[in-house]
């Protein structure tokens, strides 16, 4: 009788073990992320930029049944700049360069396969964006923050608390100097589920 409870105990403890390196659910709880990838920012029909995307990300979703939610925030900034001409007159020109970038938003997804998400986002954004504006006679300097939306998508998977996210983005603000700033973004996001 003590062999086989003696087996049976050491049976239970080879197969409870590997559960404990299994993520108990995954997709689940706070995380924090470092955002890098490429920002196209369009500040009219005619002018637009590319530039690096730089940042980092918290959050903290919660999985019921393979459905998730949760929320995030973001902080990021970019290179992005561009110039205009005959924006408001003929002969004038703006030059606009971004800035940082702050997010709080909303995801919501599902698991697709084993440690897969697909996902949609979306929230509020704040860019500042610094802009300087030469009618001819004067020259006018400034830097606004600017309000605006933001929508996404993207695919996430998680090994081990580990995470990688890549995702698309689009940003639209209030318009500065004559133009209305849009924003296309690709982004990888690697980051650690606690």
């Amino acid at each position: 009788m003590k062999k086989l409870i003696a087996a049976v105990a050491l049976l239970s403890a080879g197969v409870a073990a590997p559960a404990f390196a299994q993520d108990a659910t995954p997709f689940s709880g706070p995380y924090i992320g470092a955002v890098v990838g490429l920002d196209h920012t369009d500040f009219d029909a005619r002018t637009h930029d590319s530039g690096l995307l730089y940042g980092g990300v918290v959050g903290y979703d919660i999985n019921l049944n393979g459905a998730v939610f949760g929320i995030e925030g973001e902080y990021a900034d970019s290179n992005t700049k561009d110039r205009a001409t005959n924006v408001l007159i003929p002969g004038d020109s703006a030059s606009l360069k971004t800035g940082r970038d702050l997010y709080a938003g909303v995801r919501i997804g599902g698991e697709v396969a084993n440690n897969i998400m697909l996902y949609a986002k979306g929230g509020y954004t704040n860019a500042r964006v610094k802009a300087t504006y030469d009618d001819g006679v004067d020259i006018a300097r400034f830097s606004k923050n600017l309000d605006g939306y933001r929508l996404g998508a993207g695919v996430e998977t998680t090994y081990n608390g580990f995470t990688a996210r890549a995702e698309y983005r689009y940003s639209s603000y209030e318009h500065i100097v004559g133009v209305k700033p849009e924003r296309h973004q690709a982004a990888l996001i690697l980051g650690y589920r606690f």
